[in-house]
């Protein structure tokens, strides 16, 4: 009887710890769950980044500086501002980070004429680009 006993409570222990650890298990982890508003943060950096690039280039480009570099190459600033679109993410990034170099060397008061040759040859990348890839 005792044995009979014995096993009886241990079939109830095993089954008890058995139920205890499937439901532990079942629980979600916590620590790897990223919100939904970490994710809408990471998917619109992207987009963000992408529209400051697009600004950055047309913001030199509308300067008065660089609407005298481009009459001087004769090239029309409705198709720069309208090729910007259409570039790739990389070229926006890279074109980007150069108008920012000339901004910046403009607001030092050091614009020179090689500053102005590189808005021109932004202008005509652009272009260039577009044209390529039509």
């Amino acid at each position: 009887m005792r044995l009979t006993w014995l096993m009886r409570a241990l079939a109830i222990l095993f089954v008890t710890f058995a139920i205890c650890g499937t439901s532990n298990a079942q629980a979600p982890d916590n620590r790897h769950v990223v919100t939904l508003s970490d994710l809408s943060k990471d998917s619109a950096a992207p987009g963000e980044a992408r529209h400051a690039d697009e600004t950055a280039i047309r913001h030199l480009m509308s300067s008065e500086q660089g609407q005298k570099a481009l009459q001087s190459a004769k090239i029309d600033y409705a198709k720069v501002d309208k090729a910007v679109a259409q570039l790739s993410d990389e070229e926006v990034a890279r074109l980007a980070a150069r108008s920012r170099q000339v901004e910046h060397d403009f607001a030092a008061g050091s614009l020179s004429d090689r500053d102005l040759l590189v808005i021109v040859i932004i202008a005509v990348l652009v272009i260039a680009l577009i044209a390529a890839l039509h």
